[in-house]
């Protein structure tokens, strides 16, 4: 049996569909799994035991005229691996034109109404209720092929290599972290960076035996040096000098991690890792930590969620500004002890 998943973004998403993954190759243990992925994200699953291939997406390539060609020697390509069942979770025009044309023996996929792209499945699984979560979303699909969900943690595998890797850089074994995530695709979904640096130096003073890493990507740089102040002889700050493999393998060895709603966040949620996690206009129901309520916080405002990207309260950013560095503090001390 040969299977296409089309995940191909965002990280946290593609997180989000590992379980479903995990369920299929249970069901169906000789299966081949090609899974469609964004370029970008394509490290996350290329070493992974249970995807059998990866087919690049290249969406910035391919939304140009000269990278049409690549597109379309793609495009064949999956239509000539003759795929029994194909799997589309993204759920938009774009993934389901292409599950189409993949030409599957059968084809199912997520329904958003959004773009319409139930129009292009055999089977189109709506999302069960307005609150539901992506993952349980997902598993609907797998409920539907007649699976069973396997939800087991964790659900990325180990990377030996780059964990020795990082043992030799950081020293991961040998010291206890704990790790601050101050970024976010949404300038809006960030906790305020002077709130970070101020619950960095309090955890630095009443974890004495903890290290701490700052993560992020290169645009986060600025940001972590600002709070890499708050404890600078035990901090290091990571910002922009990992890669995704290294990523998991930090948020696997660490006892905690403080962080925004975004894609590290999912990546410790998938790894059982120990969280505060930080939320202002998402809502945790549909996107959070999955199964992992007890750990977000949030201030229940009237406007809160709002998903949006652009804040119009009269008080900018009051759902994440009003989360005190008390209550982050104090939760870090009911996870882990110093």
């Amino acid at each position: 049996m040969k299977i296409l998943l089309l995940k191909p973004s965002s990280l946290g998403d593609v997180v989000h569909a590992f379980p479903v993954v995990r369920s299929l190759k249970r069901k169906w243990p000789d299966a081949e799994l090609h899974w469609w992925i964004d370029s970008g994200l394509a490290a996350l699953v290329e070493t992974d035991p249970d995807v059998t291939g990866v087919s690049k997406f290249e969406r910035k390539r391919w939304a140009r005229p000269g990278g049409w060609p690549s597109m379309f020697t793609a495009i064949r390509r999956l239509r000539e691996q003759r795929f029994d069942l194909v799997v589309d979770l993204q759920g938009l025009a774009r993934s389901a034109a292409f599950a189409w044309m993949a030409n599957g023996t059968f084809t199912i996929g997520v329904d958003d109404p959004r773009e319409g792209a139930g129009a292009w499945y055999d089977v189109a699984v709506p999302r069960p209720s307005a609150q539901t979560h992506a993952v349980d979303w997902y598993l609907e699909v797998v409920r539907r092929l007649g699976v069973t969900p396997l939800e087991e943690l964790p659900w990325l595998a180990p990377r030996p290599l780059v964990a020795a890797g990082l043992e030799s850089r950081l020293g991961m074994s040998q010291r206890r972290w704990i790790l601050l995530n101050p970024g976010a695709r949404w300038w809006n979904k960030r906790w305020p960076a002077a709130s970070f640096r101020e619950a960095l130096r309090r955890l630095a003073a009443l974890f004495p035996r903890h290290h701490f890493a700052i993560l992020g990507g290169k645009e986060d740089a600025e940001t972590a040096t600002e709070i890499l102040s708050g404890a600078p002889d035990r901090t290091v700050n990571l910002a922009g000098a990992t890669n995704l493999g290294e990523l998991v393998e930090i948020i696997r060895a660490a006892e905690l991690i403080v962080t925004n709603d975004t894609g590290p966040m999912h990546i410790a949620a998938a790894l059982g890792t120990p969280m505060v996690a930080l939320f202002g206009p998402t809502n945790p129901n549909r996107t959070g930590p999955y199964g992992r309520q007890a750990d977000v916080l949030r201030e229940p405002l009237a406007c809160s969620p709002c998903l949006s990207q652009t804040c119009r309260n009269n008080v900018q950013m009051e759902c994440l500004t009003t989360v005190s560095v008390d209550r982050v503090v104090a939760a870090a001390l009911a996870r882990i002890q110093p």
